[in-house]
């Protein structure tokens, strides 16, 4: 079974802490929900 990581927000905390996550980890799977229209990326 894969681990699942789901982030909520897409301001410069959500998009930063899903590429960590996924550099610690590159076989989990990541959700990213964002209630607007645009997402922010600064990792």
């Amino acid at each position: 079974m894969s681990k699942k990581l789901v982030i909520v927000g897409g301001g410069a905390g959500g998009p930063s802490a899903a590429a960590k996550a996924k550099r610690l980890d590159a076989e989990l799977q990541v959700t990213m929900l964002e209630a607007g229209e645009h997402v922010s990326f600064s990792a």
